[in-house]
């Protein structure tokens, strides 16, 4: 007989309490509640936004037996029939040669180097196969139709099953590489559907008309009826195998696009997290677990794409040792284990702290009080201080050495309120800001060497509050968030890539005075803001902001931040909306729970 020692190589041993760092997959037992416990990684099932199309289309195809990270996406619609290929490598997509036939309402089977396309509107039984890297057409569908479901592993075994004309059809046919040749019929026949799998080991679900969640089985030979979706829908897209799949997306009458997932188990759907953006005639392609949902219709044709991922980790804030002084707009830089703290209000004051990983300590002033800096640059050695306010806006800057603050060389616009990043005081970026609330607000961007400062591009949206800045150096950073108008409070997200600011993905909930300083222009994370003073925090991928675990204590207008990516990093101080926060929190991008093994 197996024993635990014998699988894992580690014997169970007895605690009195739950040990502080359990090895992975270890089991223990608990002695003062007489229970055999073991820890598991926190995660969750979510879509995130990713690359999208260089051309928005719906009712295009995907070669749908790939890894979500290479597939193919091809023919669709955005007002005009269109043959265009893009190739996806995981980050960004390429064109490629067109189809033969420009089409919409096609399928696909197949990877991004083995595929095929069939089918279509106008209407045809058109195939083509995918070499890598050109189209070429073979034999036709015996019968022609278009809004079919396919599945297939190559460019050389498909299988082609419903679609229409006439009304919703049942024709299932099957293709050996040289031609296609008719089979048994779904039970249901029906058009605008989904499929998974293999030409010897699929799935069809979902349809019109009527609409319709039914899902059926195919096992080479005959289609078989099994559990229906939870939610009826059509012209929604599929991923997976016959007993592993995913569903997503889709249209219910009368006119709803739908986020709806649901993730398939061999016998049942589950719900699963949704899409961020309602849409239907998409695209897809993975597994159930790593999918791709790419394109499609909402009031017009969308170039967005979505990755889902089953196992996301959940990331956890744990509180950790305050501050000596409680303060906000404060000034920061550093990383989760070495940060700095320095100025903030209210009032106005030039206190300057440095956390170790455990601990704050006080130590030597700036040389003049303020607050709302261009938030921050460097290290717990060498950072600099950059503008902001006390009375009034202004444009000096203090060098930090890791021993004391000394004045250097002043920004040549004067303002606070904006953003900054770097990787020391010898090199660092400040950007936008005000030096008047919404009467002078900033665009202005400047780039600094260790001894001038150099103006370069300017933002494209000015604005003041933002998060103080993220970015590790002078050539790459994010600008986000913020205001530009009386009661207004942006989403936006710049890009800097030492050259010029580009626009990208917003943030999910739009605000000002978020946590600044955390991470780098293609990995970090914001926490907190106002109004209301919210706890949220978002990560960023590079490509997408995506929300996950809040923080402990609900805090804005300026809380101090300090991380190099969005593995690990530190809030501290802020306003929770009474008063100024001495409040200081560790984030984990990861978490773990510990669970009981059930003896019933």
């Amino acid at each position: 007989m197996s024993t635990y020692q014998g699988i894992r190589g580690l014997k169970v041993r007895d605690y009195t309490t739950n040990p502080d760092n359990p090895l992975e997959g270890q089991v223990w037992y608990n002695a003062s509640t007489n229970v055999a416990k073991y820890e598991i990684p926190n995660v969750v099932a979510s879509w995130r936004t990713q690359t999208s199309l260089n051309s928005g289309r719906y009712y295009l195809a995907a070669s749908n037996a790939g890894p979500s990270a290479a597939l193919i996406a091809f023919g669709g619609s955005d007002g005009s029939n269109r043959g265009y290929t893009e190739q996806w490598n995981g980050s960004t997509w390429t064109e490629k040669a067109d189809l033969g036939t420009a089409r919409q309402a096609l399928a696909g089977a197949g990877t991004s180097t083995s595929a095929l396309g069939f089918g279509g509107n106008p209407n045809t039984g058109a195939t083509e196969e995918w070499s890598g890297s050109a189209w070429s057409e073979v034999a036709d569908l015996n019968t022609a139709r278009n809004a079919l479901g396919g599945i297939g592993e190559s460019k050389e075994s498909a299988l082609a099953f419903g679609g229409t004309p006439p009304g919703g059809l049942s024709v299932t046919e099957t293709w050996n590489g040289t031609s296609w040749a008719e089979t048994n019929n779904l039970n249901t026949a029906r058009e605008w559907l989904a499929g998974a799998g293999t030409a010897t080991a699929g799935l069809g679900f979902g349809g019109a008309p009527p609409t319709t969640g039914k899902t059926e089985s195919w096992n080479g030979t005959s289609w078989t009826e099994v559990a229906d979706l939870n939610l009826a829908r059509n012209y929604l897209a599929g991923a997976g195998t016959q007993t592993a799949a995913l569903g997503f997306g889709g249209y219910t009458p009368p006119n709803n696009q739908e986020t709806e997932t649901e993730t398939w188990n061999g016998t049942s759907w589950a719900e699963t997290g949704d899409l961020n953006q309602g849409r239907y005639g998409l695209a897809g392609g993975g597994s159930n677990l790593s999918a791709l949902a790419i394109g499609g219709y909402t009031t017009t044709a969308v170039a967005s794409v979505e990755e889902f991922n089953a196992t996301t980790p959940v990331g956890a804030w744990s509180t950790t040792t305050a501050m000596n002084t409680a303060r906000y707009n404060i000034g920061n830089t550093g990383v989760y284990n070495a940060a700095l703290g320095f100025g903030g209000r209210a009032p106005s004051i030039a206190n300057n702290e440095t956390w170790n990983g455990s601990t704050w300590t006080e130590v030597n002033d700036l040389n003049t009080a303020r607050h709302s800096f261009l938030g921050g640059s460097g290290t717990t050695t060498s950072a600099l201080a950059m503008g902001g306010e006390n009375g009034g806006y202004t444009n000096k800057v203090e060098e930090w050495n890791g021993t004391c603050f000394s004045e250097t060389t002043d920004l040549n616009t004067t303002r606070g309120e904006g953003g900054g990043s770097g990787a020391s005081a010898e090199s660092a970026l400040a950007f936008s800001g005000t030096s008047s609330s919404y009467t002078a607000m900033k665009s202005e961007t400047e780039s600094w060497n260790g001894s001038t400062w150099t103006e370069v591009a300017d933002v494209n949206t000015a604005r003041f509050q933002g998060v103080s800045g993220l970015g590790r150096t002078n050539t790459a950073a994010l600008w986000v968030a913020g205001r530009n108008a009386p009661g207004g409070f942006l989403a936006n997200t710049e890009q800097y890539n030492g050259t010029s600011w580009s626009e990208k993905n917003d943030i999910n909930t739009a605000r000002v005075n978020a946590a600044g300083q955390t991470g780098s222009s293609t990995s970090a994370f914001i926490a907190g803001g106002n109004p209301p003073y919210t706890g949220k925090t978002e990560d960023w991928n590079g490509v997408s902001w995506q929300e996950t675990s809040d923080l402990n204590t609900s805090r804005g207008s300026g809380a101090g931040g300090a991380a190099a990516d969005v593995t690990q990093g530190l809030v501290y101080g802020g306003y929770t909306g009474t008063a100024a926060t001495t409040a200081t929190e560790e984030w984990s991008s990861t978490s773990k729970s510990i669970k009981t093994i059930s003896t019933d």
